[in-house]
């Protein structure tokens, strides 16, 4: 799996990100659950709208794929995700977005992507905070307590674990969320969790 990592939207890499898109499958999964937490169905379906119709730009086949559908059913989303050279992640709330992987078996289905070379894992945001090894430090910004799937929702604190340390977008950028991200960073230090900054535009390929 090789993965594009921005701090916000496409970021500033995009001509290598054209680079990474699999030649024989441009097909790419949209997920946009970490706005689940979000009562503001316009306001959501622009942003995604957004999202999609930048995607769609850089030469992508985009359908949004909602991880809601597939709660308890993680062989069907593993089948459907076949599908798709490309699996992207926006950002939103990181422990809504991952309380849903976990419903739905993406957790477990992307740490069995990880060898296969010709998918590319993209996002933003929580859509990348989501990969580490631990997500603490990420509730000074994100509120860890929004229930949208029920009284029954946990708040996890594990990240994936597929990359082996924090990221830390928006960080001295103009995104509204920066001021809180340097509180982040003090955590992360404070507690000797290894992690990357990434500034407005800044990208990690990996």
């Amino acid at each position: 799996m090789k993965f594009y990592l921005s701090s916000y939207k496409l970021g500033n890499e995009i001509d290598k990100l054209k680079e990474l898109i699999p030649v024989n499958n441009k097909k790419t999964a949209f997920i946009s659950n970490a706005l689940d937490f979000s009562n503001d169905l316009e306001r959501r379906k622009k942003s995604e709208q957004s999202d999609i119709d930048e995607l769609s730009a850089v030469g992508l086949d985009v359908e949004l794929v909602d991880l809601k559908d597939y709660f308890g059913r993680q062989d069907e989303l593993e089948k459907k995700l076949s599908e798709f050279g490309v699996i992207w992640v926006r950002g939103g709330n990181v422990f809504v977005l991952r309380e849903a992987m976990r419903r739905s078996g993406l957790d477990v289905i992307l740490k069995s992507l990880v060898q296969k070379e010709e998918i590319l894992y993209g996002g933003y945001s929580a859509g990348v905070c989501v990969l580490a090894p631990t997500l603490r430090g990420i509730e000074l910004v994100d509120d860890p307590h929004m229930k949208p799937y029920g009284d029954d929702s946990e708040t996890i604190f594990e990240g994936l674990d597929i990359i082996d340390y924090s990221i830390v977008p928006h960080y001295r950028s103009d995104h509204p969320e920066s001021e809180k991200m340097k509180a982040v960073v003090e955590y992360m230090e404070q507690n000797k969790i290894p992690y990357k900054t990434l500034r407005g535009g800044e990208v990690i390929i990996i």
